[in-house]
C-alpha cells in the first residue's frame, strides 16, 4: 500500500465496498460519493468514479459532507493539505441534479421517457414504466394521484416543474415516466444520492421496493 494520494491503494483497486471517512459506514462504492485530490491540491468530486487517484469516499448526505468539511477529514484522508470550497454540499447537489436531469434527457431522446399525466397513465397501465416523475412543487392532490398511479413503481419527487420542463422541451413538466432499462436504473441510483441533499421535506424517492 502506498501513502501517495495520487495512486490507488490495494483496497481502492479491488474491493466492491468502501468506507465513509465521516461515518465509518462500509457500503457498496456505487452508493457513495467519491472524491480525488487534484495536482493543485484541490478536492474534485468524482461522481462518475472514473478519475485517477486515490479515492476519498463519503455517504451521500448533506450533513455528512458538512461534517467532513468542518472536521477537515478530506485532508486527513489524503494525508496532505487539501483545498475544499465552503459550499461543497451545494456544488455536489447541483452536480447530482444535473446528472439526474441528463439521464432523463437521454431517456427522452431514446424514446424511453414521456411527460403529461394522461401519457404517464397510459404507460403505467401498459406496464411500460419503471420510474414515475412528479414535480415537487405540483399540487398535493396531483402528487398523490401520481403516487397512487405508480403503485409499486419508484416515484421521484426531487425536481420542480421548471427543472423538469426543459428536459422535455417545454417550460414546465409536472408528470413523467421512464421506461425500464439502463437509463431508468442510472436515474434511480443518481436520485437516491440527490435525495440526501434535497432534504427540505419536499423531495423524495419513494416506492423503490
Amino acid at each position: 500500500m502506498t501513502d501517495s494520494p495520487d495512486h490507488e491503494d490495494e483496497d481502492e483497486m479491488t474491493g466492491p465496498e468502501r468506507r465513509c471517512i465521516a461515518t465509518g459506514a462500509i457500503r457498496p462504492k456505487g452508493e457513495l460519493l467519491r472524491f480525488v485530490v487534484g495536482p493543485d491540491g484541490s478536492l474534485v468530486p468524482d461522481l462518475g468514479h472514473g478519475l485517477p487517484g486515490r479515492g476519498i469516499w463519503l455517504s451521500p448526505r448533506r450533513d455528512v459532507v458538512n461534517t467532513a468539511l468542518a472536521k477537515r477529514l478530506f485532508a486527513k484522508a489524503a494525508r496532505r493539505q487539501v483545498s475544499v470550497p465552503d459550499d461543497l454540499a451545494d456544488r455536489i447537489e447541483a452536480l447530482l441534479a444535473r446528472r439526474c436531469l441528463d439521464a432523463i434527457g437521454l431517456a427522452r431522446r431514446a424514446g424511453q421517457a414521456v411527460t403529461g399525466f394522461e401519457k404517464v397513465c397510459a404507460e403505467v397501465r401498459a406496464g411500460r414504466a419503471a420510474v414515475v416523475l412528479a414535480a415537487r412543487d405540483a399540487s398535493r392532490d396531483g402528487r398523490e394521484k401520481v403516487r397512487a398511479l405508480g403503485g409499486g413503481l419508484a416515484v421521484i419527487e426531487l425536481f420542480d416543474g421548471a427543472e423538469l420542463g426543459p428536459v422535455f422541451g417545454r417550460d414546465m413538466a409536472v408528470h413523467g415516466c421512464i421506461s425500464p432499462g439502463k437509463l431508468a436504473l442510472r436515474l434511480l441510483a443518481e436520485a437516491a444520492m440527490l435525495a440526501g441533499f434535497r432534504d427540505d421535506g419536499t423531495g423524495d424517492v419513494a416506492g423503490t421496493g
